[in-house]
């Protein structure tokens, strides 16, 4: 099954970064989130991906040309101009890299992709999120409703700590505990292809629309994830995601 990647927005909250890259090339630890995220699929045997490309895209496609000489010893003949590359990863990933326009929204750029799809059930997701959903109980749940859409809801981490208080008196803290209440999306999404019947064109925001046209025919389904979910939205989100990589157990290394 295929993977769309939506990896085409400008990401304005992190202008510090995304001034001279996008913003799936944010490194978490040496590694791009969008790396991060092509992992956790690959961990579930889902190796073929669509990256939705637009702002500065042509920063991803030279990560991806470069990827094994930067990531493998390389013996050079200065003669002759021939490369041995020794060792190195190895993902058994094949990669599409598609310009799918610099101003396009995110409906837009999934139309754009459809018809490399073709006629299959197929996954998308943002290129700025990392969990630790499993994809394999998320599909299932999508086979078993056979609605068209499913998103995988999720409840964020809270911006702040949390006090524990009776009759007044501070009884303790909480670090930044997951939310009780309200569930967002948070990505991870498996469709069918006559999702396309409800995009208009580039303009088309996917969590407008067509989302909201799915859920009043009855055609959107929610899997539910209580585990670990983050997105790197702001800069006080990398530095959060760049803490857990460093611990050496980030959450969502399930590779």
């Amino acid at each position: 099954m295929k993977v769309i990647i939506l990896a085409g927005g400008v990401g304005s909250r992190l202008a510090e970064e995304t001034l001279v890259k996008p913003k799936p090339m944010i490194e978490i630890g040496d590694r791009p989130i969008l790396w991060h995220i092509m992992q956790h699929y690959s961990a579930y045997g889902f190796n073929e991906f669509y990256v939705a490309l637009g702002y500065k895209g042509d920063v991803i496609k030279k990560y991806f040309l470069d990827f094994y000489a930067m990531a493998s010893d390389l013996t050079i003949d200065m003669y002759d101009g021939k490369v041995s590359q020794h060792d190195g990863a190895r993902p058994a990933w094949k990669v599409h890299l598609i310009n799918t326009g610099l101003d396009t929204h995110t409906g837009g750029r999934v139309k754009r992709l459809l018809p490399l799809i073709g006629q299959e059930t197929f996954m998308l997701t943002y290129g700025d999120g990392v969990s630790t959903v499993d994809i394999h109980d998320l599909l299932d749940f999508h086979r078993r409703h056979g609605k068209l859409v499913t998103l995988t809801a999720v409840r964020p981490l809270a911006r702040f700590g949390q006090l524990d208080i009776c009759d007044g008196k501070v009884a303790g803290f909480q670090e930044k505990p997951q939310t009780i209440e309200g569930w967002i999306n948070g990505g991870f999404m498996v469709m069918e292809p006559e999702v396309c019947n409800y995009i208009g064109g580039d303009e088309t925001d996917l969590a407008r629309e067509p989302m909201e046209q799915l859920a009043a025919e009855g055609q959107l389904m929610a899997y539910q994830h209580e585990g670990f979910w983050q997105c790197m939205d702001t800069l006080r989100d990398k530095e959060l995601l760049e803490k857990l990589w460093q611990s050496g157990n980030p959450p969502w290394k399930t590779w």
